[in-house]
């Protein structure tokens, strides 16, 4: 749901601003302002700008993680703003990556291709996470997709997986607490929507002037 406060944030990011929003929005440039201030309501019609504008639904993929064999660290380089983006069909307040799944060891739950989006920052302790599916890296640095179980130690886990022998005995790194799932059917049909989103806005633009 859109409030003040996530747009406020959001308009920290760079090159965002309360002119070009308003401008996005269609509305005089004071709007803006009001609606940060609590004054005025955001209209259903405004949703869709807003969020395109301010990309509040746009979360940058930062790799593969693996359902199955692990991906190594050294295996892919990913610059800091990841290797693209996936698209979601609703704002995320929180900060937020996503993973490719790599593997079919999570099968039926998890397909080879889908997309698990994660909070970038772990939010609760190990033992919160013991029976529950998340992203995971070790200290050596591989990263995976597994359920994760109690270890023989606080510090040590066991990750299990529906169709691979577990891993026992692993010390973590970090935590991804998985927040949504998209199945690789949903996210093409995704991409192709803002792909003609793209080529209307194209298009309503019209030809560039080195183009006329």
């Amino acid at each position: 749901m859109l409030d003040a406060r996530l747009i406020e944030r959001a308009l920290q990011k760079p090159g965002k601003t309360k002119g070009g929003l308003a401008e996005a929005m269609g509305v005089r440039p004071g709007a803006v302002s009001e609606i940060l201030s609590g004054i005025r309501q955001i209209k259903a019609s405004e949703i869709a700008p807003i969020m395109e504008y301010l990309e509040l639904n746009s979360v940058p993929i930062m790799g593969r993680v693996g359902a199955g064999a692990s991906i190594e660290p050294e295996y892919e380089q990913v610059p800091p703003e990841g290797l693209g983006e996936v698209e979601l069909p609703f704002p995320i307040a929180e900060e937020t990556i996503a993973f490719e799944v790599s593997g079919d060891s999570m099968l039926p739950k998890y397909e080879n291709g889908d997309i698990i989006v994660v909070y970038r920052e772990q939010r609760h302790p190990l033992t919160s996470f013991y029976g529950e599916e998340a992203a995971v890296r070790l200290k050596t640095g591989e990263r995976y997709l597994k359920t994760i179980e109690r270890g023989k130690s606080p510090t040590l886990v066991n990750l299990t997986s529906f169709n691979a022998k577990p891993i026992n005995g692993v010390k973590l790194e970090w935590i991804g607490e998985i927040c949504v799932t998209l199945p690789r059917g949903q996210i093409e049909r995704l991409r192709s929507k803002a792909a003609a989103r793209s080529r209307k806005a194209a298009k309503a633009q019209g030809p560039r002037p080195s183009e006329k």
